[in-house]
């Protein structure tokens, strides 16, 4: 949209006061109509290519929604690896990830208006009456008050808003009567008792048939709830008021957002991530864009959109203004503290703040948004998908990758605001990628591993709302779709809520409240949306240049110049801080920096040397940073010895017809055997043993020789069963746990360990699997009695040849193959989950000393699964205040393939370094800081 088409241009100034329906308007239109350039930095793509991509899209989707509807319907999710639905408890427990699930058949729900965009309304009027005749909202379930809303209250909201524009048509559902709008009213009264609190901010859960509180309602205990979770309801709840006039949701909304802002850190404008619903105090003081956050900042700006109230903007504004001092490090976003925004809260990312450059877009900020994404993508190209965590060296922190869409979100609004081709390049990745990786028989699999590719049994339901949403937009013209996207907006969970609710029952009261906290210069506030003309003037390369210096950034092990480098670093004179990996305790002057920092030294009766620090015996605070971030890389020198004791997970590949690779299973190594990282992988059929538990010499070796020999856990020891299947004539192992229902989504792996004896006669390679990822390969031998599998250290491409024409190429196989190299560890933790221990490990006392003892480094052997789980902050702190970098390259190559596929969620062994004492008294320093701070102000 230009200024000359008649109406108001798309990044026109507005005034402070403008009109409210037109402002609103023009900012939602600009959300999906800012297209009148394209840099030159790829060459454009045909329509005939863009309609191929396009109709591959939309046959991944019936791949998706097909198996779903076939195996799993009226469950909520497909379970795509065992091709069943996921019923909430039936399955495993996997704790608050299953708060989305309150049998309601959600990923029906949640896909109603993608069917409507993809141009299946015929599956759509046949998905409503579905929905109308099977789902029931009166379950005796506590479901997420959050997810229940985005998921299902928006799902409902989105099919009805396309449900009567297809009426209006008059093809389609000329029977609908606003059925979906009814239910949606009957589920926005089931939700209101959260709400009853003093503050106004919702209890996290809910019970759909009791609400809260009641004795067998099972919740109304909480205290706590994230700031996205009491954050996100404005535009469904408001939605819901003005389609059916009943102005009680929207001023519930509305009196959580305003407590949220009141509770804001005034000096800093920034928002924690947890917060207490009675006294409305921080529990998390930490602050960024990502998990526990995103969609607040999302629904301040676009609840401006839609509504037309200024006073969103205006909150918008002053936090984005916040953002982009203390948060945005470009191209990295880095949570720090709202009380001490110039100190960093972590010193990695999580997978969600991929939505940011698409927010950015909507708000007219375009070049950070281009930085953010490239880096994003940077990291995508090296591990095929985005990590749920990865460090600011870009390794692997959390490995999981559960199918999120956010950056296909935001590659979908930086094309539409650029018009660059380039991004159609980045969608066409992300197609292969999943098609490669994620696909398998029964739907598309969530990662387990980026690493090792190796599959979790999961398929959220936001994988059909939105991704699929995306990539159908991103690649379809106009005439593609059979009615006007620009007439929508977009809701967190990429539901289509109409413009024409802005001018619709508009009986909320609507009071500025905000201009009397902020003192906010607003000169850079004046472009709601991007206008392409002032962002690209005269010069198509602008997206190009800005990309350009960061192709490279992830290949780097240690990017220079992209952390902040403090301000107290540039003073004249000044030396850098000093960092633990040149520390000697016989240095005099490291000693007396060391004491500078509130760090002590202390000489033990054994010889060995303790550290301890007290940051407020530091000389200034500054002072103590510098012995914070000392301590931190302490811990992460800790954390590497460990690692190069420790063994990766392994994969185990179903190859046979008609997986063809595309099922892989996380597996736990062995101490002893063939090491399948130093050797090729072994390739063979799978033969269960006769006996099963593999204790004695077999009675079937006819049927194992030459194959994989399946054993069950129990009755003797590992050792034992892979000596009884190797003089069998096996040549692998794969012990399957004999704990029923066991995962690997809800225990951490582990190595199985030796006899005690020498182990050097056993030459096969054993693997572990837990019972629900073996009964996997058991279920395939019932069915397809030849079933083929690779033992591996990761996964390996699949065989086009056994597949024939039935999965696509890919063009990236040599960025894929670059995956292989990349430095890394994971913590198997929900992001999801804002109130998971690793989320609330800030919190301690303000009288803390921080311990850490070099010598003892060298005598850790590892991490069992409760001292892991209970060291849920291990980070990888690389901070280059010095712009000095270690060479990775140059390190001995044995040492790099350990680093390369470290994963701390294993258990391995007896000797425990005590990390998790140190780790919470460093954190109980950090809130010492903010304790000082809040003194302060």
């Amino acid at each position: 949209m230009s200024e000359a088409g008649g109406g108001p241009g798309c990044g026109s100034p507005v005034p402070q006061r403008a009109p409210w329906s037109l402002v609103a308007a023009t900012a939602a239109l600009c959300l999906v109509s800012a297209t009148s350039v394209w840099t030159a930095g790829a060459a454009p793509m045909s329509r005939e290519e863009k309609q191929k991509l396009g109709n591959q899209v939309l046959e991944m989707f019936d791949h998706a929604y097909g198996n779903y509807m076939e195996h799993a319907y009226p469950a909520d999710e497909l379970m795509p690896l065992t091709c069943r639905g996921r019923v909430r408890g039936q399955e495993p427990s996997r704790g608050d990830v299953d708060d989305a699930l309150g049998k309601f058949s959600l990923t029906l729900i949640d896909s109603l208006d993608t069917l409507v965009v993809l141009n299946k309304t015929k599956e759509f009027e046949d998905a409503v009456k579905k929905v109308l005749r099977d789902v029931n909202l009166d379950n005796d379930v506590v479901v997420s008050v959050f997810e229940t809303n985005i998921r299902v209250l928006g799902g409902l909201l989105g099919g009805h808003s396309l449900a009567i524009m297809l009426k209006e048509k008059g093809e389609y559902m000329q029977w609908y009567n606003d059925e979906l709008l009814q239910m949606a009213k009957q589920l926005g009264y089931k939700l209101l008792p959260a709400f009853n609190t003093t503050s106004g901010l919702p209890y996290p859960r809910i019970n759909l048939k009791f609400g809260i509180r009641k004795p067998e309602a099972r919740t109304g205990t909480e205290t706590d709830t994230c700031t996205a979770c009491a954050g996100t309801l404005i535009l469904e709840f408001a939605a819901l008021s003005r389609f059916t006039g009943a102005t009680i949701f929207e001023e519930y909304a509305r009196k959580a957002l305003d407590f949220l802002w009141e509770k804001r850190q005034r000096s800093s404008n920034l928002v924690g991530v947890t917060i207490n619903i009675h006294t409305g105090d921080w529990v998390r003081k930490d602050s960024g864009v990502g998990a526990g956050i995103d969609s607040y900042y999302e629904y301040l700006l676009k609840a401006y959109v839609l509504l037309g109230d200024d006073s969103f903007l205006e909150r918008f504004n002053t936090h984005y203004d916040a953002i982009m001092r203390y948060i945005s490090q470009p191209p990295l976003l880095l949570d720090v503290h709202i009380h001490k925004p110039m100190l960093n809260a972590r010193t990695w990312m999580d997978a969600l703040l991929a939505f940011f450059p698409g927010l950015q877009v909507l708000k007219g900020d375009i070049r950070p948004a281009i930085e953010t994404h490239e880096m994003l993508y940077q990291v995508i190209k090296k591990h095929n998908f985005l990590p749920e965590a990865f460090t600011t060296d870009f390794r692997v922190h959390w490995a999981q990758h559960p199918l999120r869409p956010e950056f296909a979100e935001s590659t979908y609004f930086l094309y539409k605001a650029t018009g660059d081709p380039y991004y159609l390049e980045v969608g066409k990745t992300l197609i292969d990628n999943l098609n490669k990786y994620a696909r398998v028989p029964c739907g598309f699999a969530a990662m387990k591993d980026v690493r090792t590719g190796s599959h979790e049994d999961r398929m959220d339901s936001f994988f059909l709302a939105e991704m699929f949403k995306y990539l159908y937009l991103l690649f379809a013209d106009k005439e593609d779709i059979i009615f006007d996207i620009e007439d929508y907006i977009f809701t967190t969970e990429a539901h289509l809520l109409p413009l024409w609710l802005s001018t619709t029952n508009q009986s909320i009261s609507k009071k500025n409240t905000t201009s009397e906290y902020t003192e906010l210069d607003d000169s850079n506030f004046d472009w709601t949306c991007p206008n392409t003309q002032i962002l690209f003037p005269n010069d198509p390369l602008y997206a190009q240049s800005i990309r350009e210096p960061l192709k490279n950034v992830v290949d780097k092990s240690c990017p220079r110049g992209i952390i902040r480098v403090r301000e107290e670093s540039f003073r004249s004179g000044a030396k850098p801080p000093l960092r633990a990996r040149d520390f000697m305790a016989t240095n005099p002057e490291h000693l007396e920096i060391l004491k500078k920092m509130g760090v002590s030294l202390i000489h033990l009766k054994d010889g060995r040397v303790q550290l301890v620090q007290h940051a407020i015996q530091a000389a200034s605070s500054i002072d103590a940073e510098d012995g914070l971030r000392f301590m931190q890389e302490m811990i992460e020198l800790s954390s590497q010895q460990q690692k190069e004791q420790q063994l990766p997970p392994r994969a185990v590949q179903i190859v046979s017809h008609p997986f063809f690779g595309r099922v892989v299973l996380t597996a736990g190594p062995a101490q002893f055997g063939l090491d399948l990282s130093k050797h090729k992988e072994t390739r063979g059929f799978v033969a269960s043993s006769k006996p099963y538990n593999g204790c004695s010499e077999l009675t079937n070796p006819e049927a194992v020789v030459g194959k994989i020999a399946l054993i069950q856990r129990g009755q003797c020891m590992f050792a034992e069963k892979a000596r009884n299947i190797q003089n069998a004539g096996a040549i692998g192992g794969i012990v399957i746990d004999d704990n029923e229902g066991s995962s690997s989504d809800t225990a951490p792996l582990f190595q199985m360990a030796g006899d005690g004896k020498d182990t050097d006669d056993i030459k096969i390679p054993m693997l572990f699997l837990f019972s629900k990822e073996g009964s996997i390969i058991l279920d395939a031998i019932r069915e397809y009695e030849e079933v083929e599998v690779l033992l591996s250290d990761k996964a390996k491409d699949r065989d086009p040849e056994m597949e024939g024409e039935e999965q696509p190429s890919s063009e990236n196989e040599s960025q894929n193959q670059s995956a292989e190299q990349v430095t890394s560890s994971s913590q198997e933790v929900d992001l999801v989950d804002p109130e998971s221990p690793e989320e609330s490990s800030l919190n301690s006392h303000p009288e803390s000393s921080e311990s850490l003892s070099p010598a003892e480094m060298d005598s850790a052997a590892g991490i069992s699964p409760s001292e892991q789980n209970s060291n849920p902050t291990e980070s990888h702190e690389t901070t280059s205040l010095d712009d000095e970098c270690t060479d990775l390259d140059n390190q001995p190559q044995e040492q790099s393939e350990t680093e390369e596929d470290s994963n701390p969620n294993v258990s391995w062994g007896k000797k425990v370094q005590p990390i998790d004492s140190i780790l919470a008294d460093w954190n109980e320093d950090i809130e010492a800081f903010e304790m000082m701070e809040k003194d302060e102000l």
